[in-house]
């Protein structure tokens, strides 16, 4: 039997999301963690350190710096795209498309994340939609939290021919929750300015059949971002064949209020209940006992986890791009599988 091949996956920036692909990386047996670089040297790049993850500063400058700080590192990033067949950048928003130069130089497949536009690469990747056109390619976008998110749902119920138009409406937190104490909103709540806003038309790098609209306004809090939409659909449907089409995505969970998950906390609540790394929601957490359906208009609301949702995409995003699995669904189970996607379906199910 022919052993296949092992992915050598290189991080650039171990943040918010960077340790997340780190951590889910190291779960999988078709791909090995070459390693990560940062630019800080505090508790963050020690805790890499201790999860056995081999450590490299971003520049010459910021190996230097870990260096003296006692950090045990293996060079800099040069040294790590050495040993890398792609590359994942997770660093902060822009920073990214100025080092995609450098990954293209060296011939190296490379995934950017949502901050990005969808010019830089070409491609916006959500694993369920956008799968097949990514295999072999040189790059992609795995897009943000929130555009994963819509694009899930419409996909879902598109796949059943129900979807015409929808319209939505995005409560964002105001920052991610490690960086609270740093800014963010209190007692208020601000909203985009444009409408509509970039989400919806984000949606539509990914699906440009779409024909979708968003609006959204930032909260005073830093758990999930909670989406409210309002859709027309093609025909009259019942509410069992609404929730059908979004049981056909492994990765839409649905929950209910009269279990006790009556708000976002009680949800992360769970999370960490199931032994979720992180807490993490993986999944789109939508209210089936919220969910309306007025002849030919559906209304339903959902959870959206930003720090985790992207996650397993980027996995997907990794077999795509280098072709390890050319075969979505084969990607999507393994990728489930890895990171326990089906746990809270299988805690909450109702016969």
């Amino acid at each position: 039997m022919t052993q296949r091949p092992t992915i050598r996956v290189a991080i650039n920036g171990y943040g918010v999301i960077g340790k997340r692909v780190a951590d889910a990386v190291a779960m999988q047996d078709d791909m090995v963690l070459a390693g990560v670089a940062d630019t800080v040297h505090d508790w963050r790049t020690r805790v890499a350190i201790s999860k056995g993850f081999r450590l490299y500063g971003a520049t010459n400058a910021h190996a230097v710096a870990m260096y003296q700080a006692g950090i045990a590192i293996s060079g800099t990033l040069n040294d790590l795209l050495d040993e890398a067949d792609i590359v994942v950048d997770c660093t902060p928003k822009h920073v990214a498309s100025q080092n995609i130069e450098i990954y293209r130089q060296r011939g190296l497949k490379f995934i950017v994340h949502g901050g990005e536009k969808h010019e830089t690469t070409g491609h916006s990747f959500v694993a369920e939609t956008s799968y097949a056109s990514a295999v072999g390619r040189d790059c992609t976008r795995v897009v943000s939290c929130n555009t994963t998110s819509i694009v899930r749902t419409l996909t879902a119920l598109k796949h059943r021919g129900l979807l015409l138009r929808a319209r939505g409406t995005l409560l964002r937190r105001a920052t991610d929750p490690w960086e609270s104490h740093l800014g963010g909103i209190m007692n208020t709540v601000v909203p985009e300015r444009d409408i509509p806003s970039h989400q919806g038309a984000d949606a539509q790098s990914v699906d440009p059949d779409l024909d979708i609209v968003t609006m959204a306004v930032k909260i005073p809090e830093t758990l999930a971002h909670l989406h409210y939409w309002s859709v027309q659909l093609t025909r009259h449907a019942s509410k069992d064949e609404i929730l059908d089409a979004f049981r056909a995505s492994s990765r839409i969970a649905l929950i209910r209020t009269d279990d006790g998950l009556t708000a976002i906390n009680a949800v992360k609540e769970l999370m960490a209940d199931l032994g979720r790394p992180h807490d993490s929601l993986y999944e789109v957490a939508l209210w089936e006992d919220i969910l309306k359906v007025q002849g030919d208009e559906l209304f339903y609301t959902y959870m959206v986890d930003n720090q985790a949702i992207v996650i397993p995409e980027t996995i997907d995003a990794i077999r795509a791009l280098t072709g390890i699995e050319p075969d979505a669904d084969l990607s999507i189970r393994k990728t489930n599988a890895s990171l326990g996607i089906g746990s809270l379906s299988s805690v909450i199910y109702r016969p």
